[in-house]
């Protein structure tokens, strides 16, 4: 939605907003912009009366403003809607989508289209820090774009990435999540299945080669399916990857030839794996391989998608916007190697729709069981919570489960009882891996700021 506030007000509009909770990144971003931010939601916000609503998926019934908005029967659409119907039209259109690994891909793609001089228009799911900014509208051919699976709004409860119509698809990964909207993986995969029902016979889906459900989704497409990853046999294939403390270098088989190697400065295995369906749907629509290799040599990653957040008195903070055990399990594993030896702490808050849920509990416990030290949080609140005592994440379960498989784990109210407890036991060489989809508390400003006044107290 923010991203969507700049692209309108890059054509003109005048836009404002309102939020329950604002934070940073996009809090900053927005203010940068200067697009108005009211908070917290309540009616006198819609004054004076705007030409047209934009009524974002996390708005549900009894938000004030929404309704104001249907009792004064105000204009109102979603952001889906508002994207094709004012950025789409005459653009050829790319679009990541998958569980894992879509606001990374589509920042990378889009940076190679950009390194090649393509001038392409793009709208991502967080900053992508080679461009400092979340979106582009531009004069060039190609509007890159993050294709979300979750709901499009109250009134329209279909995935958003039906609304955008795309000429080629990078398909990451298919997993069950966002358990408030789907009810299980089967309604997962039908989604996945009616976005690659529209790409065109003229056009292209890149398919992860490591997954049985991807390819679920992919085998009645009508265009042309090519698969990425390590498998024997696929189009574009992950060979001789290496993995230092500073970079990671592999090479990619086209076809069972050689095709090219690249490297850069991200961390994980799973980074390879989005580099390499970038560098294959850029690649099918024209972008050489020359100017792929230096796109993907200077990219430099996404805002929380493991971000050092400070390294004071010997300990590293690294945020990484973790939502489901898979995502925490890559991002520990990377951190695992980026770290070599290092005491690797999880600090992790149960926030997201899906981790709030119990439905993963013993996956949770494998995924953090990867870390050394584990601190979590209590489940996050939400005023509109509807999710029953037997549905929750049952926490007090989850770090016993990690006593017994020999972890040191620790359930902690919230950010200030977290900071409070694990600043005065950080010591230099650790790694504090802060995994949220939200703001968790300003822990990331707070815990770096505690620790460094310990370091002067005792240096006193």
């Amino acid at each position: 939605m923010a991203s969507l506030a700049g692209m309108l007000k890059s054509r003109g509009f005048a836009v404002r907003g309102s939020d329950a909770a604002a934070y940073p990144p996009m809090s900053d971003f927005l203010s940068g912009l200067g697009i108005p931010l009211a908070q917290p939601f309540d009616a006198r916000n819609l004054e004076p009366r705007p030409d047209m609503v934009i009524v974002g998926n996390a708005i549900s019934r009894g938000n004030p403003e929404l309704e104001y908005v249907l009792e004064e029967r105000l204009p109102f659409t979603s952001m889906p809607a508002v994207i094709h119907d004012e950025f789409l039209l005459g653009k050829q259109r790319l679009v990541v989508a998958g569980t894992h690994g879509k606001t990374t891909t589509t920042s990378m793609l889009a940076w190679v289209f950009q390194v090649a001089g393509r001038n392409p228009s793009f709208l991502i799911g967080g900053l992508a820090e080679n461009f400092g900014s979340s979106f582009a509208v531009t004069g060039g051919n190609e509007f890159i774009l993050e294709g979300d699976e979750y709901d499009t709004a109250f009134f329209d409860k279909g995935p958003k990435f039906l609304h955008y119509f795309p000429d080629g698809v990078i398909l990451t990964s298919v997993e069950f999540d966002h358990a408030d909207i789907y009810r299980d993986l089967e309604a997962v995969k039908f989604a996945f299945r009616r976005l690659v029902n529209l790409v065109p016979r003229n056009g292209r889906v890149i398919a992860w080669d490591g997954s049985a459900t991807v390819s679920e989704c992919v085998e009645r497409a009508f265009c042309g399916v090519e698969r990425y990853g390590f498998a024997e046999g696929s189009q574009w294939r992950i060979v001789d990857a290496v993995y230092e403390s500073s970079r990671t270098m592999w090479k990619v088989l086209r076809g069972g030839e050689p095709w090219a190697e690249f490297e850069f400065g991200m961390a994980g295995e799973y980074n390879v794996l989005n580099a390499t369906a970038a560098a294959a749907l850029a690649f099918d629509y024209g972008v050489p391989v020359e100017a792929i290799t230096e796109a993907l040599r200077t990219f430099k990653s996404v805002k929380r998608r493991l971000e050092v957040r400070a390294e004071i008195g010997g300990v590293t903070v690294v945020d990484d916007f973790a939502h489901h055990p898979t995502a925490i399990a890559e991002t520990l594993k990377a951190l695992r190697v980026r770290y070599p030896g290092r005491r690797l702490w999880a600090v992790l808050e149960p926030r997201s729709n899906t981790l709030r849920r119990n439905i993963f509990q013993h996956e949770l416990t494998r995924s953090l069981a990867l870390a050394d030290e584990v601190v979590i949080a209590s489940v996050f609140f939400k005023q509109t919570d509807a999710l029953r005592p037997e549905e929750r994440l049952n926490v007090a379960e989850l770090t016993a489960e990690l006593e017994q498989a020999g972890k040191h784990a620790r359930q902690l109210a919230n950010a200030d009882e977290i900071v409070a407890t694990i600043a005065p036991e950080a010591k230099a060489g650790d790694v504090v891996a802060i995994l949220s989809n939200g703001g968790f508390g300003d822990i990331y400003e707070k815990l770096p700021s505690r620790i460094a006044e310990l370091r002067k107290e005792e240096g006193k």
